[in-house]
């Protein structure tokens, strides 16, 4: 009876296991903005960062020296 020359790594046994699948990203459409983004993510539009249909930052101008 054939016998692995080698032990195998507890992880490589684990990846051959496993029963967990990728799941593709949830989108959500913002009211203030209308975009679409990724939810419970803060996105950019137009300059200005929003996050649950509030701004959160606005992009400062640059400074010219």
């Amino acid at each position: 009876m054939p016998n692995p020359k080698r032990r195998h790594s507890q992880q490589r046994s684990a990846k051959r296991r496993t029963h967990y699948k990728a799941k593709p990203a949830t989108f959500s459409t913002d009211a203030t903005t209308g975009e679409t983004h990724i939810r419970h993510r803060a996105h950019v539009s137009e300059g200005k960062l929003y996050y649950k249909g509030k701004v959160v930052a606005e992009k400062a101008p640059k400074k010219v020296l």
